[in-house]
């Protein structure tokens, strides 16, 4: 379901959230994990993301989960390497080249995570329903109710980026790196993004997780440790360093890296795990101190 449908959908949440944040969070928290949101001393990895929602305000996190703004951020981390090639940017949909555009490539609205159009094909795309539909995207909001206030601070706009296209000819695996004070500490595998979303974790030395899944099923131990792992890992770890956690995304293409988003609130803390175990067990490497620390000062 899309951000726009969500959005009417969540529309008496999104008021109550306007009155109080944190009681519309422990509403919606209780019906999507089944269990009480504890916001003055919160233990689970789930809990501890709506903390952040909450009282984390790094200015930092809004332009890292704008998909323009943060490639400036992955260049001042000399990560400059990693990022895909930027054909196109702008705010009015009516001035995009598509004559000058490639045959294939991915335009991008830059505040959701639902606001992409994969072109194989231009000659099939349809030009106005894609300015048409470029226009509803940069009007809509991310969800107020989720809580995430990071999104859409930076103004919206949209990128075309070049067309990645996997060794196999199948579908991208998304590498999301879980980073916390700077060091990665999993790596979950999304395959199947666009029919059958499978996801599956592996520890930073790529030891496969069997029984613990995040909101999805998975696919089995059948991904190859890659070549480029340390390197991998390097680059999560620059690009999440000053935050006391992240999920670091990536693509890998024979071998090269190509540099996904940054996301701070994994599945706006509302993703299940297989077990209550694992949730405390990720919560417990959330350190929330520092942001503490901060406030008290």
């Amino acid at each position: 379901m899309d951000t726009i449908k969500k959005n009417i959908i969540l529309f008496p949440l999104n008021i109550l959230f306007k009155i109080s944040p944190e009681v519309e969070l422990k509403l919606l928290f209780r019906i999507k994990q089944g269990y009480k949101l504890n916001l003055k001393n919160p233990k689970t990895y789930n809990e501890k993301l709506q903390w952040i929602k909450i009282y984390d305000k790094n200015p930092l996190m809004a332009k890292c989960v704008d998909k323009y703004k943060v490639r400036d951020y992955v260049k001042e981390k000399e990560c400059a390497d990693i990022l895909n090639e930027l054909i196109w940017e702008g705010f009015n949909p009516k001035e995009i080249p598509f004559e000058k555009l490639p045959n294939k490539f991915v335009i991008k609205v830059t505040h959701g995570s639902t606001f992409n159009i994969i072109c194989k094909d231009k000659n099939k795309l349809n030009i106005e329903q894609t300015i048409k539909k470029l226009n509803k995207w940069l009007k809509a909001k991310f969800i107020p109710c989720y809580g995430e206030w990071f999104y859409g601070v930076e103004k919206p706009r949209i990128i075309i980026e070049k067309y990645i296209e996997s060794e196999d000819d199948n579908q991208l695996k998304d590498y999301k790196v879980f980073c916390f004070n700077g060091k990665p500490q999993y790596i979950r595998i999304d395959s199947d993004r666009f029919s059958n979303l499978k996801s599956d974790l592996y520890d930073e030395k790529w030891n496969y997780i069997k029984e613990e899944h995040m909101g999805h099923k998975a696919a089995g131990d059948v991904f190859k440790k890659p070549k480029c792992l340390l390197e991998l890992l390097k680059y999560a770890s620059k690009l999440s360093k000053p935050f006391m956690h992240a999920r670091v995304d990536f693509y890998i293409v024979e071998e090269k890296i190509y540099f996904g988003e940054i996301t701070f609130t994994n599945g706006a803390g509302f993703d299940k795990f297989t077990s209550n175990s694992f949730d405390l067990k990720m919560g417990n490497l959330l350190d929330l101190d520092e942001v503490r620390r901060k406030d008290s000062q």
